[in-house]
């Protein structure tokens, strides 16, 4: 495909249906061919919400894979590994996590044993109001339900260690934004032992910065602690409550309640959920000073104060107050993110000396932060500030292909080719902006 996608609108959404069929495996859609072969949680629920516009069965099956992939505990993993793949062919594969050792784990598939953004309920519901068959969409909306609820209850009931409602993350791969410098200090402080944990030298797949060895010596203490609950809550050494990971499971209690609705079942747990997220978030995690949003270091009882997109996702907050939603404007508008970038958003804030245009979530722009903050200005009202995202958005596809992540000052394609969550996530944006019939052009 040729990195520039000129003509009209329909071209580009053949051209992004052709990523998304290119890198579909019978059960779900790869983030990128090559590069990572395995379904991720946080990708597949982004691409579901694309699909859901083009291929609906498909979004459907897709999303069915992962959450028959959901662990005895209701903890929905954030890698399925590929059994038709070599072993040892990507790293970390299975034999890192080795969840076949686990009583909780599911079978036969092979999986990690952390989780992501739990997305999952909102992508659901999405699916579900771009359905066509409603009928269809209900009956899947029916399976889907008890899954996502437990999916919940996991959350609420093994990481919520600030003991008010919110979701702890135990590792920087649960956060979607893998080595984004709000990870540097609680990964400096997390010290491991001499032994080297990790391989000599960084796979091909590893997002430049990262202390690789950090990122793996957490995962085998938690492995090695039998992934007990206990051990995670008390001594793990790092345990963050993050913005965004916090906002996307509001965001889900709230569309689980409209869920339950749909289904027949009670949505009144969920709405006081999503009231006891939402305050906790505000009263925890709300920087009155620096007037945004900041992660809390629970191993160290300090907010985590370097502003990345992560301080700006939670305008998707429905009731989050007009003041607090302003000074969130106003910061995503200033010369420290989009106000200075020629393709925003930037991942990190400009200003700050942790910012890198190159590194994956260090400074690049991604299309999927920019859809969840389109999602977030469209929801507080902002519909200058979501124009300006929808734009940004199309014209990097246009200039650079679907492309993992882009420079936010020249727009240059960066990282992996053929991205399934970009190109289904310019579906979602063209059909909600009604530029193309909700079922697509013929392809």
């Amino acid at each position: 495909m040729s990195p520039r996608l000129t003509g009209d609108e329909s071209a580009l959404w053949r051209a992004a249906i052709r990523v998304l069929d290119a890198n579909w495996t019978g059960t779900a859609t790869t983030p990128s061919p090559g590069l990572y072969p395995h379904q991720w949680s946080w990708d597949s629920a982004f691409t579901c919400i694309g699909l859901a516009r083009c291929r609906p069965e498909r979004a459907e099956r897709e999303l069915a894979a992962l959450l028959e992939a959901q662990w005895a505990d209701g903890m929905v993993p954030h890698i399925v590994f590929n059994a038709d793949l070599v072993r040892k062919g990507y790293f970390p594969g299975p034999e890192l996590w080795l969840s076949r050792d686990r009583p909780q784990a599911p079978r036969p598939v092979e999986t990690s044993a952390i989780t992501q953004p739990p997305l999952h309920a909102f992508t659901a519901l999405r699916m579900h109001a771009a359905a066509s068959d409603g009928a269809r969409s209900r009956d899947f909306l029916c399976w889907a339900y008890p899954r996502l609820v437990a999916q919940h209850r996991y959350l609420a009931r093994v990481r919520d260690a600030g003991g008010e409602g919110l979701a702890a993350i135990c590792h920087p791969w649960e956060s979607g934004l893998d080595n984004s410098p709000t990870w540097d200090r609680p990964l400096a402080a997390a010290q491991p032992p001499p032994t080297a944990y990790a391989r000599l030298a960084a796979p091909r797949s590893q997002p430049a910065g990262v202390d690789h060895e950090r990122y793996v010596w957490l995962v085998t203490a938690y492995r090695d602690s039998g992934y007990d609950e206990g051990y995670l809550r008390h001594e793990h050494p790092f345990l963050v409550e993050d913005p965004l990971f916090n906002t996307v499971y509001l965001a889900s209690t709230h569309a689980l309640a409209e869920i339950a609705a749909l289904v027949g079942a009670d949505p009144v747990p969920h709405r006081e959920d999503a009231q006891r997220i939402h305050t906790a978030l505000i009263r925890r995690l709300w920087d009155d000073e620096q007037r945004c949003f900041h992660p809390l270091d629970l191993r160290s009882g300090r907010r985590i104060r370097i502003a990345t997109i992560a301080s700006l996702v939670p305008l998707l907050d429905p009731e989050l107050p007009a003041p607090m939603a302003r000074r969130l404007a106003d910061l995503l508008l200033s010369a420290r993110f989009a106000g200075a970038a020629g393709y925003p958003v930037p991942t990190c804030d400009l200003q700050a000396s942790a910012f890198d245009r190159a590194a994956y979530w260090r400074g690049p722009t991604w299309a999927n932060t920019n859809w969840l903050l389109w999602a977030g200005a469209l929801q507080q009202g902002f519909d200058a500030i979501a124009d300006l995202l929808y734009g940004g958005t199309l014209r990097l596809a246009r200039q650079s292909g679907f492309r993992e992540f882009f420079d936010p000052f020249d727009g240059s394609g960066r990282g992996s080719h053929d991205y399934s969550w970009t190109a289904a996530l310019l579906l979602d944006l063209m059909a909600a902006r009604r530029m193309l019939p909700e079922d697509g052009p013929g392809v």
